[in-house]
């Protein structure tokens, strides 16, 4: 009696042929981004004693400079994040009821509010920021709007879809009683998604301080403006004041963040 010989095999040869292909692709792509930036060796080798050189004449801190430029640059980003941050919920809860299927079932709808939000979310802050400084003028109108349009796609995506989760039952037991959509939306679909929408408005505040501190590099307003002219003077021991106020206003928003998020969901 003949007996078969089976051997498995985790992947068959065209499974096989398929990663080494893509395996392949990723190499030819790395060596040719390598090509194209030009990486110097020099430079790379002079790398550690130019930092080395760097935070030599960025110490001691001028921390005299901090009442004279800092706080009033760190309160203005503070203030960019904020205000750019609601203004963002102004056009983002609209695009995202649009967005869901579960509320809105038009396909132009669902198309319009979708090309909306990749195109916020595919725009930098800095290129949307250079956008309103040709338009606006610096000034932190220019930083309150680019963070305001960079930020609705993100706000407009992740509720939507956070609305398109809810637990359809309450609202069909809505609709049999024959409540107006608007009480459908607020009584239905509201309370579900509450403690997600704070949850990603809070996440997103957090996100717009970082990104509202460099804004100023291109004339938006903040800190970025003080950090910019003191690169630019070659004042290094105020670069660092810059640098150690942004690291603290970070590290403090996060804390708040989490401890609002803590209490509220």
């Amino acid at each position: 009696m003949n007996t078969i010989d089976h051997h498995w095999q985790r992947f068959t040869l065209k499974q096989k042929l398929s990663r080494y292909a893509v395996y392949l692709v990723l190499i030819i792509a790395f060596v040719q981004s390598i090509k194209s930036v030009e990486v110097i060796p020099e430079f790379l080798l002079d790398a550690p004693e130019q930092m080395a050189d760097m935070f030599a004449r960025m110490w001691p801190i001028d921390f005299a400079y901090y009442p004279v430029a800092v706080h009033d640059a760190m309160i203005e980003t503070l203030n960019i994040a904020t205000l750019g941050t609601l203004i963002t919920l102004i056009f983002a809860i609209p695009l995202a009821l649009m967005n869901a299927s579960n509320i809105v079932s038009s396909a132009w709808c669902h198309w319009i509010s979708r090309f909306f939000l990749v195109s916020s979310r595919s725009v930098n802050s800095l290129v949307w920021a250079l956008l309103f400084v040709s338009i606006f003028g610096p000034g932190v109108i220019a930083g309150v709007l680019a963070i305001a349009f960079r930020s609705i796609g993100f706000v407009g995506k992740l509720l939507g879809e956070a609305i398109e989760e809810v637990n359809m039952g309450s609202i069909e037991a809505l609709k049999a009683t024959g409540a107006s959509w608007l009480s459908i939306l607020l009584k239905g679909y509201w309370p579900q998604v509450l403690p997600a929408f704070f949850s990603i408005v809070l996440f997103r505040w957090d996100i717009n301080v970082r990104e509202s501190a460099v804004l100023g590099l291109v004339g938006a307003g903040g800190i970025g403006v003080v950090l910019d002219d003191s690169m630019n003077l070659f004042q290094w021991d105020r670069v660092a004041l810059s640098l150690l106020a942004i690291f603290a206003v970070v590290i403090v928003a996060e804390i708040v963040v989490v401890n609002i998020r803590k209490r509220l969901i």
